[in-house]
């Protein structure tokens, strides 16, 4: 409850993504927390079970998914790594290694080993790994990262130093001459991993499926559902269809839907929240010693303008920045 009044404050709607965020990341920083105490106190016994809660968060464009997560990462007292899937590309290509995601860990656990193997992994677009049926001959961005990444979700080692790269090679040498050998491997049993995206594309293929099954004469009419409402019927096969791996979508038992904005909660994003883009240009203006003053009915205005865009929160800056256009460029040399 702590950590989803935290994100109350920045992130408006997105009640159930809230929820299931903060209970995971809860929940994985007391296993943490138990297994370390398991450790020191050296009791013998069997090892505790634990099944990894990754989340998959999937939603339009600009609701919040990547603002939910970096404003937990703030909270949490467990190491954070964030990157971009779009970054990763088969081992032995060009293009980032996925274990190179570990080893950001290891770095921002300063070294200790142990608190990285019980730190939080997020990866962004991850639609933009599926391989759709379209895609001929080797797709080493796609189909062979899932492949690369389904071992890191489960449990794998993974080696201090790569040993492909020149520069940790030499890292390696480095902390053998001050004598820092010990463990070279990190286990990724106990990371958490995140995954979001927008998959777009995805509500066509659950649509496909649900009007396959009420076809005939004794098909009751029905309204076509809202392409949001489709996202929340979406099933393990829907995400196979879309190009994932059945083991990849597996792993990711955790799946959260967040809700497209209206105009009434992007007025209330400008309105409420602490990281309001109306803070933004009061700064601005302000620096020119100009006082800006913002109506609601004016906030108002632009929310509906906003909506319009169909791209989330980032409408609002596309539509504000047609509005002050002229005030920016004219106000500061008036001397207003």
């Amino acid at each position: 409850a702590d950590i989803k009044a935290h994100l109350d404050r920045f992130v408006i709607r997105q009640d159930e993504a809230k929820k299931v965020l903060a209970t995971a990341v809860c929940d994985h920083y007391h296993h943490a927390q138990m297994l370390r105490e398991d450790r020191e106190s050296g009791t013998p016994g069997p090892r505790l079970e634990f099944s990894k809660q990754n989340v998959i968060i999937i939603g339009p464009t600009g609701v919040g998914k990547t603002y939910l997560v970096k404003h937990i990462a703030d909270l949490i007292g467990v190491p954070f790594v964030k990157a971009d899937a779009t970054k990763f590309s088969e081992t032995g290509y060009v293009g980032a290694d996925v274990d190179d995601l570990v080893r950001d860990l290891v770095a921002k656990a300063n070294g200790d080993i142990g608190l990285a193997e019980h730190g939080i992994i997020y990866l962004d677009e991850i639609d933009k790994l599926s391989s759709g049926p379209e895609k001929l001959g080797r797709d080493v961005s796609g189909r062979g990262v899932q492949t690369a990444l389904l071992k890191l979700m489960e449990e794998t080692e993974v080696a201090l130093y790569a040993p492909n790269d020149i520069r940790s090679q030499m890292q390696m040498m480095f902390d053998t001459r001050k004598g820092r050998t010990g463990r070279e491997v990190v286990n990724t049993r106990n990371i958490l991993f995140i995954v979001s995206g927008a998959f777009s594309g995805l509500e066509k293929i659950i649509e496909k499926r649900q009007s396959k099954a009420s076809i005939g004469f004794g098909a009751a009419w029905q309204e076509k559902p809202a392409a949001e409402e489709l996202l929340r019927l979406a099933r393990t096969k829907d995400f196979i269809d879309y190009g994932f791996e059945a083991e990849f979508i597996g792993r990711l038992p955790v799946r959260v839907f967040c809700d497209a904005l209206t105009a009434d909660d992007l007025f209330q994003i400008m309105k409420n929240s602490e990281g309001s883009l109306i803070r933004q240009y009061e700064r601005e203006f302000h620096a020119y010693g100009v006082r800006a003053v913002f109506e609601d009915d004016a906030l108002r205005a632009v929310a509906i303008t906003a909506a319009e865009e169909k791209t989330g929160a980032r409408g609002l800056v596309t539509a504000w920045e047609k509005v002050l256009r002229d005030f920016k460029f004219e106000l500061p040399s008036l001397g207003v």
